[in-house]
């Protein structure tokens, strides 16, 4: 039974469970990736007692890549200004990002919070098409409208609904 995934040209792949096979470390660890994150979102408003602990979080991922780094032997590194400047913009940025979410965790609506999850990496597809001058194709726009429209639903189907009141028969 193939299983459909749209490609470029919107044409059903079949393929792909040979792929999967072909790269099941990299299927592993995105399905791992996606399991820890699913968790880590649902723990943290549980065991964080409104305190915000990515600093914890960033530290111990800090030492894991530098394990990972000693331990393979990694290369040496090159550092200049433009390197810098790079490594810098970045760490704000996903920073700034897992506070963001940490907060909105803690103290927002969850619902609204997942929803804009969806929106927000078709913006940043967009503008990263816009400044590195990339059309993105229909099937592009085509899948992140479906995204969307399922994150709405998803919405719909789970926002509070206002109490329903009894009628009294007449008899």
């Amino acid at each position: 039974m193939p299983i459909a995934a749209p490609s470029g040209n919107l044409q059903l792949r079949d393929g792909m469970p040979a792929n999967v096979q072909d790269n099941l470390l990299s299927y592993g660890l995105a399905f791992t990736g996606a399991v820890i994150w699913a968790t880590y979102c649902t723990v943290t408003t549980r065991i964080a007692i409104g305190k915000n602990g990515i600093t914890l979080f960033f530290m111990l991922t800090a030492l894991t890549l530098w394990a990972k780094y000693l331990v393979g032997g990694g290369g040496s590194m090159d550092f200049s200004l433009h390197a810098l400047i790079y490594l810098a913009l970045a760490a704000s940025a996903m920073g700034f990002g897992y506070a963001a979410w940490n907060v909105g965790i803690l103290l927002g609506n969850v619902t609204i919070l997942a929803g804009a999850a969806y929106f927000i990496p078709v913006l940043s597809a967009a503008l990263a098409a816009l400044s590195l001058s990339t059309p993105l194709s229909l099937s592009f726009w085509q899948g992140a409208a479906m995204v969307c429209l399922g994150s709405i639903l998803c919405w719909f189907a789970t926002r509070a609904q206002p109490p329903k009141l009894a009628c009294r028969s007449q008899t």
